[in-house]
């Protein structure tokens, strides 16, 4: 476990296509816990949890139009990955995700407090897809961020600046 993160030393780098197996490691440690409660062999749970990765990996790379894919570095090792795409009027957290041992220990607040930050500065909306089961709705929740649509599993969350939503409710 890493106790004390210096969060100084985290950094970002675009993926390369040297990256598929680090990136399929990451999606398999945000899944795993999930998939571990089916009665397959393991052998067929890796098989799913490598199809689910392929298919969105494919996805992601083909239906953004401003998007920006990253390795979210910690002292220049790799953690784990984070994908936006940068709207005129809409900064969207296609996916953020840590390596178990990495998560709870300020890297993601820290994340999206700068994107939050941005957001602000460039007076655009902050959003994110999450799934309805996921306990990072509520750490979604408690940075500002509402639901304003579900979607099958699927909560559409989105944060507005401060003056925005000074605005609206004026």
């Amino acid at each position: 476990m890493i106790n004390n993160i210096d969060l100084r030393l985290l950094g970002f780098r675009p993926i390369r296509d040297d990256d598929l197996e680090f990136l399929y490691t990451v999606y398999r440690s945000t899944r795993i816990d999930e998939i571990g409660v089916a009665l397959w062999p393991e052998k067929e749970k890796e098989e799913f949890l490598r199809h689910q990765f392929d298919l969105q990996h494919t996805q992601y790379m083909k239906n953004y139009n401003n998007p920006s894919f990253e390795i979210i570095l910690f002292d220049n090792n790799p953690i784990g990955r984070i994908y936006i795409n940068w709207g005129e009027d809409d900064i969207r957290i296609i996916d953020i995700a840590l390596l178990k041992e990495y998560r709870n220990r300020g890297i993601g607040s820290k994340i999206l407090h700068d994107l939050i930050k941005k957001s602000e500065e460039e007076n655009i909306q902050l959003s994110i897809h999450v799934e309805c089961y996921n306990p990072a709705k509520k750490w979604y929740k408690n940075l500002g961020f509402t639901v304003v649509k579900e979607s099958g599993v699927y909560l559409f969350m989105v944060r507005l600046p401060e003056n925005i939503s000074n605005e609206i409710v004026k």
